[in-house]
Order: structure tokens, then C-alpha cells, then sequence
């Protein structure tokens, strides 16, 4: 039988995302997402719902989250779950569900004052002032 380990996740981020660098020299980075569900229940009441998911970002990707994102920023993860497990010091077993990204795409919007995109040094200062949206 076929298997699919595929997860697709759109929000904000909870903190600021730290780079690590294994002995190997491999970046890595942990990102903790918020994901907001709005919806109205059975008695017509809004009901405001946040889920958590922790995910581990490698390589490359790994380094531009660390360069270029901030806490609340919007982004969208795609990737597969992953579980890790380990024993405590004291023995107990302890285990943990995350994401492992495969991608991870930067959401900013022109009106968003969490985190902006980053403004590289030869875009000029009226370019970069522009109100106008991208055709894009």
C-alpha cells in the first residue's frame, strides 16, 4: 500500500527564528507557526481557534527564514510530518510531532507591519516607496 506524508500550513510566526549550524556545518532552524481558525459554531457564535505546530527548516531555506523573517511574520509551510523520540536523563521516554519543511514561502503584504521584505541596496528609493501593488 501507498503512503502520503504531505502537510500544508499557512500562518504567523511565534518567534524570531534562530539559525543553528550542526558539526557537519548543516544549518538548521526551528520556526513555531500560529495558525488561526475562524469559524461560527452550532448557537451562530464566532468561535476564534489557534493551533501551534513547531517545524524544522534545513539547508539553504534554513538560512534565508534566519536572515529574512521575523516573529509574526506570514508564511506558508509545505512539508511532512515528522516524530522524534529520545529518553530523558532521568529514562522517561519522550517523543514530539513536527514538521520537517520542504519549503517555506514568505507572505509579506504591502499593508503588513509585522515583517516587511527584505530591500536589497541597487533598488532605488522611489521603487522602493512605491503605494502601487505588484502586477504579480
Amino acid at each position: 500500500m501507498s503512503s502520503m506524508n504531505r502537510v500544508f500550513l499557512m500562518g504567523n510566526l511565534t518567534r524570531d527564528p534562530e539559525l543553528k549550524r550542526l558539526p557537519s556545518g548543516d544549518a538548521v532552524t526551528d520556526l513555531g507557526i500560529a495558525i488561526n481558525e475562524t469559524y461560527r459554531n452550532r448557537s451562530g457564535e464566532t468561535v476564534e481557534k489557534t493551533c501551534f505546530a513547531d517545524v524544522v527548516v534545513w539547508g539553504r531555506t534554513a538560512e534565508n527564514c534566519e536572515q529574512y523573517l521575523c516573529k509574526g511574520a506570514p508564511v506558508l509551510v509545505e512539508g511532512g510530518l515528522q516524530l522524534d523520540q529520545w529518553d530523558t536523563s532521568d529514562g522517561q521516554k519522550r517523543s514530539k510531532l513536527r514538521i520537517r519543511a520542504r519549503r517555506v514561502q514568505f507572505l509579506w503584504s504591502s499593508r503588513s507591519n509585522n515583517a516587511r521584505p527584505p530591500q536589497p541596496a541597487a533598488v532605488s528609493k522611489a521603487a522602493s516607496n512605491a503605494d502601487e501593488p505588484l502586477p504579480f
